[in-house]
């Protein structure tokens, strides 16, 4: 799970943040304004998002209008790889 945090407070208690990343491997998404910026991460995780991490962010920003998260899942679900690919 992601936390949440302005970039005001990161300056304040940027140490404090850095330990939780690196000791308990806590990740943090940056605001400003309340506007999704950067997201910080342990340096061993994936630099990559997920679909599903990709859904879950822009249903957490809080859009009305989901049409292109639904159009998203349905692209995900069509784009799996078949679980046998020699199978016909």
């Amino acid at each position: 799970m992601d936390h949440r945090i302005s970039a005001t407070e990161l300056a304040r208690q940027l140490g404090d943040v850095l330990g939780r990343i690196r000791y308990r491997g806590d990740r943090f998404i940056i605001e400003k304004h309340g506007v999704p910026l950067a997201r910080l991460v342990p340096v061993g995780t994936s630099g990559t998002a997920t679909l599903g991490d990709a859904l879950a962010a822009w249903r957490s920003v809080g859009e009305s209008d989901l049409g292109l998260a639904d159009a998203l899942e349905r692209i995900g679900a069509a784009d799996r790889p078949p679980s046998n690919p020699w199978a016909s």
